[in-house]
């Protein structure tokens, strides 16, 4: 069997990153790994954390690309991809247009697709854009459906996805956390983050939704210095992502602020020990509710809709929307409430018992599966 897996984000390579390491060790499986670069500099630190190096690289990235010219590039690399490595199966992770048009492609030449962290569901076709549109049209395409939750599970079921094709297998980025938490080289190194805010506590904020540019992303500023004022005895690091939309507007806004330290892109491993050493999380981002979930870091989720509900329903997460007005309430009702925290120490966590990708693996290999529970 021939497996190409095709990723272009670093979110994918991160949840994508121990199901390439488990196939790799198999010997009855062929693996080419296939790099679209949808994602640059952030995608490469991922590569290198994990240490996979792609065998085909199609660099699609170019400056102010749109999504009509990068779903029209992803066409025509991903298309001759396919055809010249010829494989079993294509598998594709979440919800990116990396992710959809290699489903499409793959469709176009009658090769079946495994889809990994499928089922996730806002109900709103333009929340998150266009990630909920690429999902649900990847779930009318794909032969296997690995769903994360139940929650996700049952979301393809009420589609008419039929439930013969669905696995539920748990996240693959408890995975990914457990692969990174016994190298004891990389935490020691990360030691040297906590200098950026030493012998004080600080919430860790993260933003790139494209919904959220403009009026959102100056929303987010004035709620972080409303908060500065009202917590000095709190710092904020935000590691600034590099689309110009976002980093342009928080460097303007926020730069020079005793309590605000804004830093480039972290890797993954930099992240996650800002995720577990931060009192609260502010973030647009899915993975990260996911993340935090692992070290019981409460998370406000600057976003209108989550298809991450079940991090909500225990207490995790809290959904505030995208006005200045709603993230502020929702920091405070965290940080006036230390009791919450507290709570977070003893729930259970609802996405992964780290065995993911080893489920994944046996399904595409026809071996039998426990399936996770949650």
């Amino acid at each position: 069997m021939k497996l190409l897996i095709i990723f272009g984000t670093r979110p994918e390579v991160i949840k994508l990153a121990p199901l390439i390491k488990l196939v790799q060790q198999e010997p009855n499986i062929e693996v080419v790994t296939c790099s679209t670069g949808q994602h640059r500099e952030m995608l490469d630190q991922a590569l290198m954390v994990f240490g996979i190096k792609p065998d085909i690289d199609l660099g699609v990235m170019e400056e102010n690309q749109t999504l009509a010219s990068l779903t029209a590039i992803l066409s025509t690399k991903i298309s001759k991809c396919i055809a010249e490595s010829q494989p079993d199966i294509v598998v594709v992770q979440g919800d990116t247009t990396t992710a959809f048009v290699a489903s499409l492609m793959a469709f176009y030449v009658g090769i079946p697709v495994a889809h990994v962290e499928a089922g996730l569901r806002t109900g709103d076709i333009n929340s998150p854009f266009p990630e909920e549109f690429n999902r649900i049209t990847i779930s009318r395409i794909a032969k296997w459906h690995f769903a994360p939750t139940v929650r996700a599970k049952a979301n393809l079921i009420l589609e008419n996805v039929n439930s013969n094709s669905i696995y539920l297998v748990g996240n693959t980025v408890i995975d990914a956390l457990n692969i990174l938490a016994g190298d004891q080289k990389k935490v020691d190194a990360l030691k040297e983050v906590t200098s950026i805010t030493p012998k004080r506590e600080f919430i860790l904020i993260t933003a790139h939704r494209r919904e959220n540019h403009g009026q959102g992303i100056h929303s987010l500023c004035q709620a972080i210095k409303e908060l500065a004022a009202e917590f000095p005895s709190v710092d904020f690091i935000f590691p600034v992502h590099l689309n110009p939309n976002v980093k342009q507007v928080i460097n303007v806004e926020l730069r020079d602020h005793s309590q605000i330290t804004l830093i480039e892109p972290v890797d993954f491993s930099t992240m996650l020990y800002l995720e577990s050493h931060a009192i609260l999380i502010m973030t647009d981002s899915g993975g990260i509710q996911e993340e935090a979930a692992s070290f019981r870091t409460p998370v406000v989720v600057m976003r209108e809709h989550t298809e991450r509900g079940e991090g909500v329903a225990q207490g995790f997460a809290i959904v505030a929307g995208s006005t200045r007005e709603g993230i502020v309430g929702a920091v405070k009702q965290y940080l006036n409430n230390p009791q919450i925290k507290k709570d977070l120490e003893s729930a259970l966590n609802p996405y992964g018992d780290g065995l993911a990708a080893r489920r994944i693996l046996d399904v595409l290999a026809n071996r039998n599966i426990e399936e996770f529970s949650r």
